[in-house]
């Protein structure tokens, strides 16, 4: 999945050749009657749902061009009528995905990825400059890139500026934020 240099492009090239294979399935589906609230139907079933598998492990390491080119692919299904013009971009897609798998990881201390979280931060500090959607200490040194990059880092450091009926708002740009104080 990762080149040596964490790079997910050929990841992402190995997806978009999987998914573009749909194509022809949908073509022939249209070709017999098929409704086109149907056809979205089965592109999100199987072109998304293909495309967004396991994302919260890999979107923190697709670079702008990978994410560029997923975003590219999708408007093409989308100008081909396989997708509602209307839908969400693959970014916010994943933030999705990544704020319901961090939601599942902080309910529940018996979750797998619970022992990776951050120890809990201590409740000495009478004034809070924010409302965090947490209660996880954040790591106060920030030693690579790579780490800021790791699904679990994005989650406390997006939830820490968001409140929770927003949630992931923008959870690339928090991730500009991260590199600007690295």
């Amino acid at each position: 999945m990762f080149s040596r240099k964490f790079s997910i492009s050929q990841n992402v090239n190995n997806l978009i050749a999987a998914c573009s294979q749909s194509l022809f399935a949908l073509q022939t589906l249209r070709q017999h009657g098929l409704p086109d609230d149907a056809i979205h139907e089965v592109f999100q079933a199987v072109v998304i749902n293909k495309l967004t598998h396991a994302s919260p492990a890999w979107w923190g390491f697709a670079s702008a061009n990978d994410k560029n080119h997923l975003e590219a692919f999708l408007r093409k299904f989308a100008k081909l009528a396989y997708r509602i013009k209307r839908s969400k971009t693959f970014a916010s897609i994943c933030d999705d995905a990544d704020c319901k798998l961090f939601t599942c990881i902080t309910g529940n201390t018996q979750h797998l990825l619970y022992p990776l979280l951050p120890n809990e931060r201590e409740h000495h500090y009478t004034q809070s400059l924010c409302q965090r959607s947490h209660n996880f200490q954040l790591l106060p040194d920030r030693t690579s890139v790579l780490r800021d990059k790791n699904f679990i880092m994005r989650c406390c450091i997006a939830m820490l500026f968001t409140d929770n009926s927003i949630f992931f708002n923008s959870l690339h740009c928090v991730t500009a934020f991260c590199l600007l104080f690295y």
